[in-house]
């Protein structure tokens, strides 16, 4: 308790912790510390230092509950605690009751539901041989629900669902919350280290539509993972070690022969790589000399690195255009970071009885897969196999992992888990306490469902993508005449912000499981569940207080002082909606599913669209159109619905702007 206290870090404290705080605090005062008879010498000390240490704990209290007060409540979450509560009072006998509340459907059913009565009923059936109805049951744990700031009424429905009516005075005071405090991420407990595994192009070739989607996924995983308060590590797992280096430094030193001393203009290194390749294949004695450099290569030889560094550099410099496009973080640590810990991996494997040889190779089956991993070649060369361990180690042993997660396509799915598996055999973890995660994806088709290419079948290059998402969204632009109403500047930062932000969102509103089509015309369209729907409803929204000269500063003043009124059915959808945000953000820290996020936004958007035609945010004369009142609590409604947005676009990776 006394580190929990002596040592707080970034994140906010659990309700529990507060608790164990606020009872340490009332122990403290019963024993008596704040005042020791004099007589009593030898407790002086011990009196002076249990002083410090009540004194620091109130303030450690403060500071913890100040936190939590500014953090979105996880509506859900406290429904499943006084639920659960009111389940275990029911029932005290029952392990692990099913627990399940869900947010209504229709307003009829109240805004809540708790549908544990059915599941309660067949686990009486079957341990107990009771039969009791679901209806019976849902009684009894109304009869047992505690006292709560939340609930206003629940009624019982059909055969048990529990309907759960939330206090109007409760959703506006978390709704002001928000607007004074900003979007404040829910308490996760303690703060974990994730590390991301996502991107990771190969050295010498370009960078390709293939790449997109772990790309956008994983970068939005780590902005999630960081909001929530977690320690990211952002990692690019580059291929930039093994025997295709051998072809093209040997092919590097037959057309720069001077390459040691003036650097190599290689301006297409896909190109130079086919040529390396095609040298590969038909010249016996290039294929000698680029063994030859390999194993030079491997063997540290000064000359050998400078040419494999020249060449990493240049693919480094191109990688590096995407990334400032799509705005990405990452560290790189390629498979050749990993090289000189692959003979440890294999000894590991061999003094643990793992290995097995077959025809010189060294392998490793994991039992629950059919094929076996090598970890050594018979030349003694080592493998991805190898490579992909050794970062699994590093990962989880060096770095401290707590939750691993790697965004690699669907193909990798037997691969990765093999190693996973391996990993678990050998006790570098265990699942029960770190979280090893595969986020695969599926591929990007052409609008002809088949795997996207370009007209003559090459894959299509990623940075041409991109260009052409910048041509078609200027086009979109001057189709609506945006070009006459924003100024050059305005119309360049619109451009970037829907050419790139529909790329990612096309990709981002797919559940990653499955394939999906690339398509412009789709993904530039204003209606629908689309970035250019939701960047223009962002900046329409961000323009209503604007449009009636009320500033920051107003609205500030406004959140501190105005109560907001959620009479109006659409008003209370509205505010609903905007409090479930932290909800949907725990659910994909738990599944990883980004779709989700996309799915309520476009809720949030088309929720606000018909309360904005409903109700009077700001009421003009007909004949003049001059402003006659300014109904303060609605344009309060706006600011939280674009705080929440603007929050959810900087997860997706997305930047809204001012004016489209």
């Amino acid at each position: 308790l006394l580190l929990l206290a002596a040592a707080p870090s970034p994140r906010v404290k659990t309700e529990n912790e507060i608790k164990l705080l606020t009872a340490e605090i009332e122990r403290l005062k019963n024993f008596g510390c704040l005042g020791v008879s004099p007589s009593l010498e030898g407790l002086r000390d011990e009196n002076a230092k249990l002083k410090y240490r009540l004194n620091f704990l109130q303030k450690s209290l403060q500071e913890e509950r100040s936190k939590t007060a500014k953090s979105m409540i996880n509506i859900n979450s406290c429904l499943q605690e006084i639920f659960g509560a009111a389940i275990q009072a029911a029932y005290p006998d029952l392990e692990n009751p099913p627990l399940v509340v869900t947010p209504s459907q229709q307003p009829k059913f109240g805004d809540y539901q708790c549908n544990s009565a059915m599941g309660i009923t067949q686990i009486l059936l079957k341990t107990k041989e009771q039969k009791v109805s679901p209806r019976e049951i849902a009684e009894k744990i109304s009869k047992n629900i505690p006292a709560n700031e939340c609930i206003e009424k629940i009624e019982i429905a059909g055969p048990g669902f529990i309907n759960v009516h939330l206090r109007k005075d409760f959703v506006s005071k978390q709704l002001s919350s928000l607007l004074m405090n900003g979007v404040q991420p829910p308490a996760v407990g303690k703060r974990k280290k994730v590390v991301v595994d996502f991107s990771s192009p190969n050295i010498a070739k370009e960078m390709h539509v293939g790449h997109l989607r772990s790309t956008i996924i994983g970068e939005s995983m780590c902005r999630l993972f960081e909001f929530a308060g977690y320690d990211v590590l952002r990692l690019n797992h580059l291929g930039d070690w093994g025997t295709q280096f051998g072809m093209l430094i040997a092919h590097l030193q037959d057309k720069f022969p001077d390459y040691l001393t003036v650097s190599p203009p290689i301006g297409d290194l896909q190109a130079f790589y086919k040529e390396s390749k095609r040298r590969f294949d038909t010249e016996e004695e290039f294929k000698k000399r680029a063994y030859q450099c390999v194993v030079l290569l491997q063997s540290k030889n000064p000359e050998f690195i400078k040419a494999w560094e020249l060449i990493c550099d240049v693919s480094r410099k191109e990688f590096q255009k995407i990334y400032n496009c799509l705005d990405i973080t990452l560290i790189e640590r390629g498979e050749s970071f990993y090289h000189e810990m692959m003979k440890d991996i294999v000894k590991e494997f061999e003094d643990k009885g793992f290995v097995q040889v077959d025809d010189g190779r060294k392998i490793v089956f994991v039992p629950g897969f059919p094929v076996p991993l090598t970890i050594m070649k018979s030349d003694g060369g080592y493998t991805y196999d190898t490579s992909d361990l050794a970062a699994l180690k590093h990962r989880l042993c060096e770095e401290k992992a707590d939750i691993l997660i790697y965004v690699v396509d669907s193909g990798q799915s037997v691969h990765l888990q093999t190693v996973f598996a391996a990993g678990q055999m050998i006790g570098w973890y265990d699942p029960k306490v770190t979280r090893v995660a595969h986020a695969a994806f599926g591929v990007v088709l052409g609008e002809d469902k088949k795997k996207f290419k370009t007209r003559s079948g090459d894959t299509v290059r990623l940075i041409d993508l991109l260009e052409e998402g910048l041509k078609r969204a200027m086009d979109k632009l001057r189709d609506k005449e945006r070009d006459k109403v924003l100024t050059a500047e305005e119309l360049k930062a619109a451009q970037t912000s829907v050419a790139f932000g529909c790329i990612k969102y096309a990709d981002l509103s797919h559940n990653r499981l499955n394939d999906y089509v690339f398509s412009f015309d789709k993904m530039l369209d204003d209606r629908g569940n689309t970035a250019a729907y939701l960047l223009y409803a962002f900046t329409r929204i961000r323009a209503i207080a604007r449009l009636a000269s009320i500033d920051e500063q107003m609205l500030r003043k406004a959140a501190r002082e105005e109560v907001l009124i959620l009479d109006h059915e659409k008003e209370w959808k509205l505010g609903k909606c905007i409090l479930r945000f932290p909800e949907i953000l725990q659910k994909i820290l738990d599944d990883l599913l980004l779709h989700t996020l996309c799915d309520y936004l476009y809720e949030l958007a088309t929720t606000f669209t018909e309360f904005y035609d409903n109700c009077y945010c700001v009421e003009k004369d007909r004949q003049s159109g001059q402003i006659v009142k300014v109904n303060m609590w609605r344009l309060l409604l706006c600011e939280a619905t674009a705080t929440i947005m603007a929050k959810g676009f900087d997860i997706l990776g997305i930047k809204p702007v001012q004016r489209m």
